[in-house]
């Protein structure tokens, strides 16, 4: 077995070089979440005080809020328009670049209970409405419901979201699950302490604490694992890692 770790192990390094980031440890401490923009800036969520932080490449501060409630960051694929749900709050918030607030768009007043948020655009979000066991398409610019499915699945652990090409994806703490619009069941994967979902072009990435897969439309494939990480995202220079509170870049 030790033997088969070395191995494991060299393999790895033989595909990504290391680079560490300048962020020191007590800013890494307690952080639930980890992102990376394409530019190389660094987004810190932690959950024990509410705070969203935003740090360049070399651990310089360059935004900061203190959110009232908990909030799901969906990502930074777009650092000009960062989307976030609250489900505690039932609405959508919109940061700029600065993270300051460009928009909030509240949901309580408009549907019943919505567990889950998938924002497509900067004009449409999907939305799972628990209550109502719907799968819904709401235009927020225009406050207007585009279409509404039903969608009577089981939302206990239900970790993330997206809808892409007339499909669901479904993540739990365990389980990478995908449907079609009538709520069948098309594929389903067993996974370890599953973390998130993240679209780049026709592929959908499942991320969980370690490890880094690709789902294809057909089948799912690890791209990425470090054992020894807690977090772990990915941008266009490769898949951050946060190991012992230090940010690790590895690059192909």
């Amino acid at each position: 077995m030790k033997s088969l770790s070395l191995i494991s192990l060299f393999i790895f390094c033989s595909f990504f070089s290391q680079k560490k980031i300048a962020l020191d440890s007590l800013q890494t401490r307690d952080v639930q979440e980890l992102l990376g923009d394409d530019y190389g800036n660094i987004y810190l969520y932690k959950n024990k005080d509410l705070s969203f932080t935003k740090y360049d490449s070399l651990g310089t501060q360059l935004g900061k809020v203190m959110l009232t409630f908990p909030y799901k960051i969906q990502s930074v694929t777009n650092p000009l328009n960062i989307v976030m749900f609250s489900e505690n709050a039932q609405e959508i918030k919109f940061l700029d670049q600065n993270l300051n607030e460009i928009q909030k768009i509240n949901l309580s007043g408009i549907f019943g209970f919505i567990k889950a948020v998938y924002a497509e655009d900067l004009q449409y979000a999907w939305l799972i409405d628990e209550s109502n066991k719907t799968l819904i398409q709401y235009n927020f610019r225009s406050s207007s419901v585009i279409s509404s499915f039903p969608f009577s699945i089981n939302l206990q652990s239900l970790r993330d979201f997206l809808v892409y090409d007339n499909r669901i994806y479904i993540l739990r703490d365990n389980a990478f699950e995908v449907y079609n619009a009538t709520a069948t069941l098309l594929f389903a994967k067993k996974l370890m302490d599953a973390k998130k979902l993240r679209r780049i072009n026709n592929d959908i990435l499942v991320f969980e604490s370690q490890a880094v897969q690709k789902f294809d439309g057909k089948n799912i494939s690890e791209i990425f694992r470090n054992e020894s990480a807690k977090i772990v995202d990915k941008n266009n220079a490769g898949f951050l890692a946060l190991i012992k509170d230090k940010l690790y870049l590895y690059q192909k």
